[in-house]
């Protein structure tokens, strides 16, 4: 017994001596743990200061760079704006200079045409006196004068010139009819003239007839909008594949085939697109009207023509007289009276340029009142032509007498362009004539922007300005309108007068 005894006795005394020994090498590992612990918390708070420190100085670096910078930037603002208000300075400084000189400038220029009124009348005060002198000094005034000298004169040479004129009148009759014919035949053998008879419609080809509904467009606005624009009738029927256009003025209608082309190739067709193409097709027009002119001009081989002279010249080219082309008439008599004048001996290209020139004032006779031949006359003088021309323009027509053998031939070549077989129509014209009336007497109103004759007459659209006419003046205007077209025009059937006042359209039939 007393060994097993001993045995569990050393054995429990070994245990709690583990116990103990365990319990203190646990204590010693937690210090020492605690210790190690305390001493990663304090190198960690050590850190975060250090890095809070960096930090916080990169931070005061960077607003100190930040604030530098614009510093700077401001400091360029400034010297720009400086820049600017020193140029602005400079700008008003110069156009003060340049007003002053201006005023200066006007003083001098008035002071200047005083002078020059002054010496005007000193110079007329002056040929006075000198006249009253010499009228003086002869005993006759200068009427008295020039009658004693012209009968003198008369006297001298009425004898022989007699004799002279009874002999030339006589050879005159014998060789004046053979020459004539033979002159005539022989230019219009030489000339020949191949011309088509204008209409009053344009056919428009169409890629598919799906395209007529975008072209009337919604509530028929695209249609409205184009015909308001071109002043033509765009007629839009079971044609295939085709829309027409018809409008007795030809430059309106090639205006608006232009326009309509140009719609269909570009493919987006609105109000403000057909705006902006028909700006684009009146641009192009006058283009072609100055080309129509120089080639017309280099056809004949004029040269030196003023440049008005061939712009309106090509207006020609647009220009019908009784369904003839007045371009082409006016080449055909250019060609007769170049030919004529060769005959003749005389200078064709003197002839060639009359002819050329002769109906100019049908370019502008509606815009001028007047026969066309005294306002083609009075252009041509204006721009610098010489008189033999002018005054073969001024007595094509008879308007004055012909006084040259160039305005003879001139007027002999017009008569045998007009008269040719099939050069003109007389509906035609005196149809054309009706419209340019019924125009006209519309925008002879007070208020009236612009007008179209439309459906060949039976329609008369007039464009109001809404500042000066109101609602209640459209009606107003629609029917006095109709009375003046009943009282002064004849018509058949009816006529449809249309006042537009912006989207407001008042319509008076009579």
């Amino acid at each position: 017994m007393g060994p097993v005894i001993y045995a569990l006795l050393g054995l429990v005394i070994g245990v709690v001596l583990g116990i103990v020994i365990n319990r203190f090498i646990i204590a010693g590992k937690t210090t020492r743990a605690r210790e190690a612990a305390e001493r990663l918390l304090a190198d960690a708070e050590k850190q975060a200061e250090t890095t809070r420190k960096e930090m916080l100085l990169e931070a005061k670096d960077e607003i100190l760079r930040l604030k530098g910078q614009a510093e700077e930037e401001a400091k360029e603002r400034r010297k720009e704006l400086g820049a600017l208000e020193n140029r602005l300075l400079q700008r008003e400084e110069s156009l003060d200079r340049r007003t002053d000189s201006l005023d200066k400038r006007e003083h001098q220029m008035s002071s200047q045409a005083g002078q020059i009124i002054k010496r005007e009348k000193e110079l007329e005060d002056a040929i006075a006196d000198e006249k009253a002198r010499l009228e003086s000094l002869a005993g006759m005034t200068t009427e008295e004068a020039k009658s004693v000298l012209l009968e003198r004169v008369r006297q001298d040479v009425s004898h022989d010139s007699a004799m002279i004129v009874r002999e030339a009148e006589q050879r005159a009759r014998e060789e004046a009819d053979r020459k004539a014919r033979n002159i005539i035949g022989i230019a219009i053998g030489r000339v020949a003239a191949d011309h088509t008879a204008e209409s009053t419609v344009s056919v428009v080809h169409i890629p598919s007839d799906d395209l007529k509904g975008r072209i009337i467009g919604r509530e028929g606005r695209n249609i409205r909008a184009f015909e308001q624009l071109t002043g033509i009738n765009l007629i839009i029927d079971d044609t295939p594949e085709a829309v027409i256009l018809s409008s007795f003025d030809p430059v309106r209608r090639e205006v608006g085939r232009i326009t309509l082309e140009n719609l269909i190739a570009d493919g987006r067709i609105h109000p403000a697109r057909i705006e902006e193409m028909f700006k684009k097709a009146e641009q192009l027009v006058d283009q072609q009207v100055f080309e129509a002119g120089e080639q017309a001009v280099f056809d004949t081989g004029v040269h030196n023509l003023h440049h008005d002279i061939v712009r309106t010249l090509g207006r020609l080219r647009y220009r019908t007289s009784y369904g003839q082309n007045v371009l082409n008439h006016s080449l055909e008599v250019a060609y007769l009276s170049g030919v004529m004048a060769a005959e003749l001996g005389l200078d064709p290209a003197l002839a060639k340029r009359a002819g050329l020139l002769h109906d100019l004032g049908k370019a502008i006779d509606h815009e001028i009142e007047g026969p066309h031949a005294v306002i083609g006359a009075d252009l041509a003088r204006r721009l610098g032509e010489n008189k033999e021309v002018v005054h073969c323009i001024e007595a094509h027509h008879g308007d004055v007498e012909p006084q040259t053998v160039e305005a003879v031939i001139v007027q002999a070549a017009d008569a045998i362009s007009a008269a040719r077989p099939g050069a003109r129509r007389e509906t035609l014209e005196s149809y054309i004539k009706r419209l340019e009336k019924l125009e006209s007497l519309a925008e002879s109103h007070k208020g009236v922007e612009k007008s179209y004759a439309m459906q060949a007459g039976r329609e008369i659209r007039v464009m109001v300005k809404p500042e000066d006419v109101s609602d209640a003046d459209s009606t107003l205007m629609a029917r006095d309108i109709a009375k003046q077209i009943e009282e002064e025009l004849q018509y058949p059937g009816q006529i449809k007068v249309m006042v537009i006042r912006e989207s407001r359209a008042v319509e008076y039939a009579k």
